[in-house]
């Protein structure tokens, strides 16, 4: 075997230890991914294909008013996320943030049940009386719903 035979081999060999090494890299992230929707997207998709129980996603949008509630047990919230097009009902069990109130933006990661609510098991609210998800915003903008004084 010639030296630069041997030179080549290494390298091959180097180059597939590397790309096995990314693909497992690629298969952790996939598992991790969090997809974000509005509600008119979430609605779309939902129509395409049913997201499947399992998956995890984000949903974002403004607290549709009036919409809170509480179950008996005092723990579980209930409210709808809207873009002021499509409701997705999302139920929540813990405390939500101080800053969490109708007619607010907000962002909830869960899953989706197999009635249609979105079980969220994390919500996020806004910090102030300026600031909206980037994800929110642009929903609202999709929509022609968008009420900032901001791009």
């Amino acid at each position: 075997m010639t030296r630069k035979r041997r030179r080549l081999y290494i390298v091959g060999g180097f180059m597939l230890i590397f790309a096995a090494a990314a693909a497992l890299v690629l298969m952790a992230f996939e598992e991790n991914i969090v997809f974000f929707y509005s509600p008119t997207e979430l609605a779309r998709k939902m129509e395409q294909q049913p997201i499947p129980p399992e998956r995890r996603l984000r949903i974002g949008g403004l607290v549709e008013e009036g919409s809170q509630g509480r179950d008996k047990d005092g723990i579980t919230v209930t409210f709808r996320i809207t873009d002021t097009v499509e409701v997705v009902p999302v139920r929540f069990r813990g405390l939500l943030p101080d800053l969490f109130r109708e007619g607010q933006g907000v962002v909830a990661e869960g899953s989706m049940a197999a009635d249609g609510t979105f079980v969220a098991t994390e919500v996020l609210a806004k910090h102030d009386e300026t600031y909206m998800p980037k994800e929110v915003a642009d929903a609202l903008k999709d929509a022609g719903q968008w009420q900032g004084d901001h791009e």
